[in-house]
């Protein structure tokens, strides 16, 4: 039976895009560790269907500052993939890549900016494509956006774009750990259920 929502999930279903996740997030991770030339791992996948105000608190509190970079998915996949990080990663990469960091997600520059707009499309890309080869679907990916705000307005970007369909969010996501050291962030993988059920069903799940 085809799945009508996010909540009809069952174990085995949430089993596979946890190890779509793992795939995912492993070839990120890989990118990651290349970019800053550093051991990068991850930590256990862990995929939950939440609604949005356990999304929130899952991640963190309504009114923290993050920062954000969505991608829109067309193709054999319709949907979005949006990559969330706290300061603590911004400085991790802008330590690396431009000799400084920063006290606050207010103090960023053009630079810092244009900066963490690439790490997230490197990021996102990479999870896209290992796990589109995986499943054999063809992805067209657009040009990533950022955004710094409050975890609450970024979040409500999925719900808007999904709400019609679902109040429940697909979270998908494990943490890089940078040479021993667990970085906070959150790659929220969010097809469509036409396009979940076509995952699913490539993967033999039905």
């Amino acid at each position: 039976m085809k799945l009508r929502d996010y909540g009809d999930m069952n174990l085995q279903e949430l089993d596979v895009m946890k190890e779509i996740g793992s795939i995912g997030t492993s070839h990120a991770a890989t990118a990651l560790s290349n970019l800053l030339n550093k051991e990068v791992r991850i930590t256990i996948p862990a995929v939950q269907i939440l609604g949005y105000n356990d999304a929130v608190k899952q991640i963190g509190q309504e009114e923290q500052i993050v920062g954000a970079t969505l991608v829109q998915m067309t193709g054999d996949i319709n949907g979005i993939m949006l990559f969330l990080f706290n300061m603590d990663f911004a400085n991790t990469v802008f330590s690396k890549l431009l000799g400084k960091t920063y006290s606050s997600f207010r103090d960023l520059d053009e630079m810092a900016n244009s900066a963490l707009t690439e790490i997230g499309n490197i990021i996102i890309c990479s999870y896209i494509n290992a796990f589109t080869r995986l499943v054999g679907l063809d992805v067209s990916m657009s040009v990533p956006s950022s955004a710094i705000n409050m975890l609450g307005a970024i979040l409500t970007v999925p719900i808007a774009e999904y709400g019609y369909i679902t109040d429940k969010l697909m979270y998908c996501n494990a943490d890089f750990v940078v040479e021993g050291t667990i970085l906070n962030d959150w790659l929220l993988m969010l097809p469509d259920i036409d396009s979940l059920n076509r995952i699913l069903g490539k993967l033999g799940v039905e």
